[in-house]
């Protein structure tokens, strides 16, 4: 019986031996690979091209990898394994190695592997594409004279290409005609950057050197109706009329998505209509899609809308010399989502503004004066001055002065809904000489809701919302402050608001207010009515921000200090 128990008393450690053998056999299975960069491919590409990056333990999601290059600069990832990213170069990448964060470890390129920006070559563009052409991230091109796109062609433009518009001294074609790119009616651009790779159109002159109105601009021609006769021209010199006998409201100019435009604007000269704005809409139709696009220091005007359906949302205006958004002759988009950001010390010699809207020009013969400029704007936000109380003099930096925050005449029915202004001598002017602008705001066709105005030039109502001609401006007043419009009048003393403490930073502004502003409650926001559409996004809030900065990463406030010539 004793040899018995020994017999199993053995047997029972042998198999505990063989038990931690095979455990300790299984604790020798290789660990996965570190996380780490191997290679770059090219190790040398300019702004906007596609390399690859090879290494070890990626997430095959692209969005599960962060690639960083040196200067702070978020690269886009289009394509990933285990061991490869395709990235695309953002616009602000320096020279210098590469990091790469996945499942919260990060690596780092080796020297041997560091990224270097090249220099792209320089294309000049022919000013005139009749057939279908795409423009390379990897080429800058140069936009000389004006360049029409006709004939049913479409222009495309990769993600993070650079072009460079030049004065009208560089005009080959010798008609004193500034860089413009022009797509006719029947053709498209399609222009698609992105957040880390937006396409920049720029002026050619080197940083610190650049100014107001460098080049034309980007002018877009569609089908959709206005209410302009075939007789009248474009404005500047641009080839071609309005038509009213073009009905397509849904016409299909393009596409426009992370585009910048900066330097751009023919201001206005002896010769009347001799403007080019940073971008132009005419009879646009609602089947061109428009959004992301920054435009500054134009010499003219930011954005202009002369007749068309197009809708637009997320649009920045950055040191506009004249107005920031300008709606004309039968205009009826619906847009979403805007700042402009002024410089105090440049206006315009015509009075500088915010919104301005007419339906029809004094003197052109109006056809048959339908449709009415009717847009809808929603969640917009303009800033001017801060702090203090602006003035209505001319400006240091301009040949004119400010004037309005938004000038509703000549029998618009514009509606303006959740946005804010700050710094304009007047909030509102509403003015009408026996055209309609008065029977539009008693009859609901013009809506201004939720409009906050504040730092206007007196802190009461006698200035900051003004009637003009048959529009009194007892009228006027009645009109903005019924309660239930829930509009609303600051004053000189805007700190109640609570913006941003970089707001009004010229170069580096932050927008999204402060936590408890009175912009962000609900309750003060217009609801319902025309902003029910569904092409609005529910934004309970007034201006253009709440707690997400759609500006951040693709938009650039210093265009004058950027290296644009690599």
């Amino acid at each position: 019986m004793l040899l018995t128990k020994r017999f199993h008393y053995a047997l029972l450690v042998v198999l505990g031996m063989m038990v931690f053998i095979s455990a300790c056999k299984n604790d020798d299975t290789p660990a996965p690979d570190p996380l780490s960069i191997t290679s770059i491919n090219p190790t040398q590409a300019p702004l906007g091209a596609s390399i690859v990056i090879t290494g070890t333990s990626f997430n095959a999601t692209p969005t599960s990898n962060t690639v960083v290059f040196s200067g702070n600069a978020t690269a886009q990832v289009t394509g990933a394994s285990t061991t490869s990213l395709t990235v695309i170069v953002p616009a602000t990448a320096q020279n210098g190695p590469i990091s790469i964060t996945s499942g919260g470890i990060t690596a780092q390129s080796p020297s041997s592997a560091n990224f270097t920006i090249s220099n792209r070559p320089v294309e000049t563009l022919p000013n005139s594409i009749t057939a279908s052409r795409t423009l390379s991230a990897n080429t800058i091109y140069a936009l000389k004279g004006y360049v029409y796109v006709s004939n049913n062609a479409v222009l495309t433009i990769e993600a993070g290409t650079i072009i460079r518009g030049y004065n009208q001294s560089q005009d080959p074609e010798n008609q004193s005609h500034a860089g413009t790119l022009i797509i006719e009616r029947g053709s498209r651009l399609e222009a698609k950057g992105t957040a880390q790779a937006p396409i920049i159109f720029t002026s050619s002159q080197a940083a610190g050197s650049r100014k107001y109105g460098d080049w034309g601009g980007v002018v877009l021609i569609g089908r959709a109706p206005s209410n302009q006769g075939s007789a009248r021209a474009f404005e500047g010199g641009i080839r071609g009329t309005f038509d009213s006998n073009l009905n397509t409201a849904n016409d299909n100019s393009g596409t426009l998505q992370y585009v910048r435009i900066e330097f751009p604007g023919v201001a206005l000269s002896s010769t009347p209509n001799s403007e080019i704005n940073g971008l132009t809409c005419y009879q646009v139709g609602s089947g061109t899609v428009i959004d992301h696009i920054q435009v500054s220091y134009s010499g003219d005007d930011a954005f202009e809308w002369f007749g068309g359906t197009v809708n637009a949302k997320y649009l920045v205006a950055h040191r506009t010399f004249d107005d920031d958004f300008d709606t004309d002759y039968g205009y009826t988009g619906k847009l979403q989502f805007g700042v402009a950001l002024r410089d105090p010390s440049v206006a315009d010699q015509s009075g500088s503004e915010a919104f301005e809207s007419d339906n029809f020009d004094p003197g052109v013969p109006v056809t048959a004066g339908l449709p009415y400029t009717a847009p809808i704007f929603a969640n917009f936000s303009a800033f001017a001055f801060n702090p203090g109380v602006p003035s209505n003099a001319n400006t240091a930096g301009g040949s004119g002065a400010y004037r309005a925050a938004m000038h509703v005449r000549r029998n618009t029915k514009i509606s303006i809904f959740n946005s804010v202004f700050t710094g304009f001598p007047e909030g509102l002017r509403l003015e009408g000489t026996t055209d309609g602008t008065l029977a539009n705001i008693n009859n609901g066709s013009i809506e201004l809701q939720g409009i906050v105005f504040g730092n206007s030039e007196i802190p009461n109502s006698t200035t900051v919302v003004r009637g003009i001609g048959d529009v009194t401006t007892a009228a006027a007043q009645a009109y903005f402050n019924l309660a239930s419009r829930k509009n609303q009048i600051i004053g000189t003393d805007i700190t109640a608001l609570l913006l941003n403490a970089q707001n009004f930073n010229l170069t580096a502004p932050n927008f999204l207010p402060q936590s408890g502003s009175p912009l962000l409650v609900a309750a003060n926001a217009a609801t319902g009515g025309k902003i029910a559409d569904s092409f609005f996004t529910a934004a309970p809030y007034r201006g253009a921000f709440n707690t997400e900065n759609w500006a951040a990463g693709w938009t650039n406030f210093d265009p004058q200090n950027t290296n644009y010539d690599r």
